[in-house]
C-alpha cells in the first residue's frame, strides 16, 4: 500500500510531468510511436485484405498469417531487428534510438488483426446482397464502395480497435532497446527499485489504454449501419403508435 501511495504522490507532483524525461513528453513519444505503427499496418493490411476479400481469394493466406502473427513474440522480433546492421539501433527522427526497428516490430504486430478482420468483413458480406447489387447494374468497384465496404466497416474498425490497444500496451518494450515512451519510466523504476515511479508510469499506460479502448468502441458503434438503420426505423414506429393512441 505504501508503494501505491508513493506512486500517487509521483503522479500528482507537477515536476514529474515536465522536461524531456517527464511523463508528458514520454506519453507523446509513445502515442506517436503507436499511431505511426498502426498507420503503417493499416496501409499495408487494409489495402491487401480489402482487395482479396472483395475477390474472395487467399483464405489460406489469411488463416496462416494470423497464426504466424500470434506465434512470433514482438520482443523477439525487435531483438532480431536491432541486432541487424539495418534498421539496427540508429536514431530515427522523433522515434529515437532503434526507432525504425521498433516501428517495424509494432507494425508487424498490428498487422494480423487488421488484415484478418478486414478480409473476413468483406468476404462474409451476404451473397444475396452482392447479387442484388450486381442485378441493379453496379460494377465490381461500385458494389465494393457502396455495398460491401459500408457493411464491412464495423468489423474492420473492430480490428483497428484491437490492434491499437495492443500496440499501445506493447510499445513500452521500446525502452528495452533505449527507445522512446513510458516504458523508460517503468524499467527505470523497477530496475532501480524506485517502485512508485514504475507503478505510476504503468498506471498512465493503463489509463490511456482504457481511453483508446472506449474511444475506438464508440467509433465502431457509430459506423455500424445496422444500428443506424434500427434507430431510423424505430423512430417513426414510436410516433405512429403515439398518434394512434391520441386518436
Amino acid at each position: 500500500m505504501r508503494n501505491l501511495g508513493d506512486a500517487w504522490d509521483y503522479l500528482t507532483t507537477a515536476a514529474n510531468w515536465q522536461g524531456d524525461e517527464g511523463i508528458w513528453h514520454l506519453l507523446v513519444q509513445q502515442l506517436l510511436l503507436s499511431f505511426t505503427a498502426l498507420a503503417i499496418a493499416m496501409v499495408i493490411g487494409l489495402t491487401i485484405a480489402l482487395w482479396l476479400g472483395h475477390l474472395g481469394r487467399a483464405e489460406f493466406l489469411t488463416v496462416n498469417l494470423t497464426n504466424v502473427g500470434r506465434a512470433v513474440p514482438t520482443f523477439a522480433l525487435l531483438a532480431i531487428l536491432v541486432s541487424l546492421d539495418h534498421p539496427g539501433t540508429a536514431e530515427f527522427g522523433p522515434y529515437g534510438r532503434a526507432g525504425l526497428a521498433t516501428l517495424i516490430a509494432l507494425a508487424l504486430f498490428a498487422l494480423p488483426p487488421i488484415y484478418t478482420n478486414a478480409y473476413v468483413a468483406v468476404r462474409e458480406v451476404s451473397a444475396p446482397i452482392k447479387e442484388s447489387a450486381t442485378g441493379m447494374g453496379m460494377t465490381g468497384s461500385q458494389r465494393f464502395w457502396r455495398v460491401e465496404l459500408p457493411l464491412a466497416l464495423p468489423l474492420i474498425v473492430s480490428g483497428l480497435r484491437l490492434a491499437l490497444v495492443q500496440v499501445w500496451a506493447t510499445a513500452t518494450i521500446a525502452a528495452l532497446v533505449a527507445g522512446p515512451g513510458l516504458g523508460n519510466l517503468i524499467t527505470q523504476g523497477f530496475y532501480r527499485t524506485d517502485y512508485p515511479k514504475g507503478i505510476a508510469a504503468a498506471f498512465v499506460v493503463a489509463v490511456v489504454a482504457l481511453i483508446l479502448e472506449v474511444g475506438s468502441a464508440l467509433l465502431e458503434r457509430a459506423v455500424d449501419p445496422n444500428r443506424k438503420g434500427t434507430a431510423t426505423r424505430s423512430g417513426p414506429t414510436r410516433r405512429r403508435v403515439t398518434s394512434g393512441v391520441r386518436a
